[in-house]
């Protein structure tokens, strides 16, 4: 019987790209996770289930979903264009990565601003259904959400530089934030108020895109020394598809701030019952297909610059199918283990045996997305490998349209776990469509489509 390296040898060398990609990027996930998880116990263990935890959710969901979207958005379009500029010249290298850091600081600049000025009248809206207090709260914490909108950009687009080289530490670097709130929390003297969290994760955000940023530079041999300017020829490309796939994030992005917004209307602690069991979901979403999906793109991508469309079809399709398989298994122990999961990270100090048992029941709806989740990110790569990012984007509005159907559905009538619910079947409707477009042959042009 073959052994585990012997198979691994025997796969078609794209094949192994990727495995060896996605290890490196599990790797870094699961240590990642494993701070994110111990940041989550630290906030559970001073904070329990409370106005700070409701607050602290809300503002984070609502305060990220736009810098998150774009640099969605452009990570998607932005790799494939990097990867083909690895064979240009140095000097069209350092104008293009110059005019794109200078035009991701101004729009992180006005992005930070415009969150500042408008969350008054979003909180009047989107927060309606949160006590005073809490409301307050999440006032507070915009000192830092606002900063932390431009540093997500800056963060971004050097996650996205360095992917484009097939390294994968901006992986690990993702739980900086998460580091210093642990660290914060567990010295703070008192955590009656936000303050900890707050310092926790402006501070955290600036770490981190240094640390980025440095790294990225040292990936492409130079800084990219900003100048605003569009003489790059990428620009042109680069901008329709990025407005394409925006249309597309942005529809996806409000999944997140509605399922706040259904959260908020449904009772006290609402939110936060659904941030500890979505922080929970999260750590198996990230480290068993976000692996595959960040290092299947630059792959991918490459395979399509080469002209063999076929091939990186072919080989999408098996690790869909092999993803689909996978998810399906870890959805089901999930749902074994759900209860004893809460209670071994969670249940201490002020998280008490009665949250558990709501937690561990929103969980379980939310794992039942893993099995469309894990398949659908790969096939995500492929076409956008292909730059059929127009198809993408109707998918992304077919998403959120199912998303916010389910959730007036559900939401009434099984609470927290019918959000988790309306997740799943997004996902499901997410991953029909995507087989669908990736089983018919791309045209060969490589204009945006």
């Amino acid at each position: 019987m073959k052994t585990f390296s012997q198979r691994l040898a025997g796969l078609h060398a794209d094949h192994r790209r990727i495995a060896k990609g996605a290890a490196r990027v599990a790797f870094f996930l699961l240590l990642g996770k494993a701070a994110g998880a111990l940041k989550e116990m630290a906030v559970a263990y001073r904070y329990g289930i409370s106005d700070v935890v409701d607050a602290y959710q809300f503002t984070l969901t609502m305060a990220s979903w736009l810098p998150v979207t774009i640099v969605g958005a452009l990570s998607v379009v932005l790799i494939p264009v990097l990867v083909r500029t690895r064979r240009e010249e140095r000097s069209a290298r350092a104008r293009f990565l110059g005019e794109l850091q200078a035009w991701t600081i101004a729009l992180g600049v006005v992005l930070a601003v415009l969150t500042y000025l408008a969350w008054p009248y979003l909180l009047q809206f989107a927060g309606q259904g949160l006590d005073p207090q809490t409301q307050r709260m999440t006032s507070q914490l915009m000192f830092a959400f606002a900063p932390a909108a431009m540093l997500t950009l800056l963060t971004g687009i050097s996650a996205a530089r360095l992917r484009a080289h097939e390294r994968h530490i901006n992986t690990l670097l993702d739980s900086v934030p998460a580091v210093v709130i642990l660290v914060w929390v567990l010295l703070a003297v008192s955590v009656d108020s936000v303050g900890p969290l707050l310092w926790g994760t402006l501070v955290g955000y600036l770490i981190q895109s240094a640390w980025l940023l440095w790294l990225a530079s040292r990936a492409d041999g130079m800084w990219g020394r900003p100048r605003l300017g569009f003489s790059a020829p990428q620009w042109p490309d680069l901008v329709k598809a990025a407005g394409i796939m925006l249309v597309g994030q942005v529809a996806m992005s409000f999944v997140g701030p509605i399922d706040q917004y259904t959260a908020a209307n449904l009772g006290a602690n609402a939110n936060a019952t659904l941030g500890y069991a979505a922080r929970l979901l999260s750590l198996v979403l990230g480290i068993g297909a976000a692996s595959v999906g960040r290092a299947a793109l630059p792959v991918l991508a490459d395979v399509h610059s080469r002209g063999d469309t076929a091939h990186a079809r072919a080989v999408a399709l098996k690790w869909s199918v092999w993803m689909l398989a996978a998810g399906a298994a870890a959805a089901a122990l999930g749902w074994l283990l759900a209860p004893w999961g809460v209670s071994l990270l969670f249940e201490r100090g002020a998280f008490t045996e009665q949250d558990t048992q709501a937690v561990a029941h929103v969980l379980r709806w939310g794992l039942l997305q893993l099995p469309f989740y894990f398949g659908v990110l790969i096939l995500v790569q492929l076409l956008a490998s292909q730059n059929r990012y127009r198809i993408m984007a109707a998918i992304a509005v077919a998403n959120f349209a199912i998303k916010a159907i389910m959730n007036q559905i559900l939401a009434p009538t099984m609470g927290t776990a019918g959000i988790m619910l309306a997740t799943s079947c997004m996902y499901a409707l997410s991953y029909s469509c995507y087989v669908v477009v990736a089983l018919r042959s791309p045209k060969p042009a490589t204009a945006v489509r």
